[in-house]
């Protein structure tokens, strides 16, 4: 799945990341590399940016560059299984 797929409290780690973008040299700079784990810490109302939590490092990321990440989830945040659960 993408990491702009994940909602708020999700963890995930990071199974690919496309290459060919400044930015993507970039995250990798910042820890957006493959097997890091992280966490996803809130997604504005529309949706973008997102905040994740990567090692000690918060990290604002648009959903452009959240769709060039391919993540496994490892588990679902508290407020998105509830949602799951009752919806």
């Amino acid at each position: 799945m993408k990491m702009s797929e994940l909602k708020s409290g999700d963890k995930a780690v990071v199974v690919s990341v496309k290459q060919g973008t400044e930015v993507t040299r970039r995250l990798a700079d910042m820890g957006v590399t493959n097997g890091a784990e992280f966490k996803v810490v809130r997604k504005a109302p529309m949706g973008d940016p997102m905040e994740i939590k990567i090692d000690r490092f918060l990290m604002a990321l648009r959903l452009e560059e959240a769709d060039r990440i391919e993540v496994e989830l490892i588990s679902r945040g508290k407020k998105a299984a509830a949602v799951k659960k009752n919806g």
